[in-house]
């Protein structure tokens, strides 16, 4: 009985050092570890007077780290960048909103290409407050359309459209972004691309079924259109363009919404006429440097003559 009471005695002991040192551990400082002493009585005559204190064991005693303490890194690394996108791709349908205003006039019913672009920012979930704002804007500032030529990685010819307020400053910072990035303002690359009517649909059927090239281009026959090409949006989803001459623009899109395909957007484009490979070097290279401008506030869109690999 004496031996049971001391082990019960000495157990009570260790659990309220333990408990006190894990309470105090997690006032203080972190600390790596603590050496926690217990007492384990000699023989089984022991008693509370014949108590021997041994190191028994090691208990980490750091505080503990709960997943919110990491909360603003992932707000940093994940949250942030999908927000940087997003409010990116506003400022884009922003300037798209801008000059459609200012190529057609404000009001949807009588401008085709607004109307492709107000339904697009509906799409994307773009707040109706941002629509209105972009709208009206366009017909409280003067902004000046450019397009510029570009030279890119290995020989490429870029096109880019821009929308500003201050054409010297946009010239300026572009300049600068293409020669920091292997590319050059130049003159040249315009030759390179035709200006063509696009009308771009979501790649899948009434059914959901993705629409295949071959089905694509009997659509495009049957629509008027010239030319078809498969692509994909900024969600990896697949789009066609159905090209056409600018005359023939509204007819081939009332001919595909017949044909009963989902219209994303319609309107000019420009389209390469002669293309160019590239090493994978120049490659990853073009795509650096194309990200970079489409990043810049005032661009539109930017054109490139890189032919698809794979």
């Amino acid at each position: 009985m004496a031996t049971i009471s001391a082990f019960q005695s000495a157990c009570s002991w260790n659990r309220k050092c333990l408990l006190s040192s894990l309470w105090c551990s997690a006032k203080l400082l972190p600390k790596p570890r603590v050496l926690l002493s217990a007492f384990i009585p000699f023989s089984e005559q022991a008693s509370d007077h014949h108590r021997a204190f041994t190191p028994c064991a090691e208990i980490h005693t750091s505080a503990v780290n709960y997943a919110g303490h990491n909360k603003w890194s992932k707000v940093k690394h994940i949250k942030g960048p999908k927000d940087a996108a997003r409010s990116r791709m506003f400022a884009k349908l922003s300037i798209m909103l801008r000059l459609a205003v200012r190529e057609g006039g404000s009001n949807p019913e009588f401008n085709t290409q607004l109307a492709n672009i107000i339904e697009q920012c509906r799409a994307k979930n773009m707040p109706k407050v941002s629509i209105e704002a972009a709208i009206k804007g366009a017909k409280s500032k003067t902004s000046t359309y450019s397009l510029y030529e570009g030279r890119g990685p290995g020989g490429s010819s870029l096109l880019i459209e821009v929308l500003t307020d201050n054409s010297s400053r946009s010239h300026q910072e572009l300049k600068s972004i293409l020669n920091k990035n292997g590319g050059a303002m130049g003159e040249g690359a315009r030759h390179c691309f035709q200006r063509k009517g696009v009308v771009t649909v979501i790649g899948q059927d009434k059914d959901g079924q993705e629409i295949q090239l071959e089905q694509a281009l009997e659509l495009a026959i049957e629509a008027g259109a010239e030319d078809v090409k498969q692509a994909e949006d900024e969600e990896e989803k697949v789009i066609l363009k159905f090209v056409s001459d600018m005359p023939s623009l509204r007819d081939v899109r009332e001919r595909l919404n017949t044909l009963g395909l989902l219209t994303i957007m319609t309107g000019p484009e420009f389209i390469a006429t002669t293309t160019v490979q590239l090493t994978d070097t120049d490659l990853e290279a073009a795509f650096c440097l194309i990200q970079r401008i489409d990043e810049y506030r005032d661009v539109i869109k930017v054109y490139d003559n890189i032919e698809s690999q794979g």
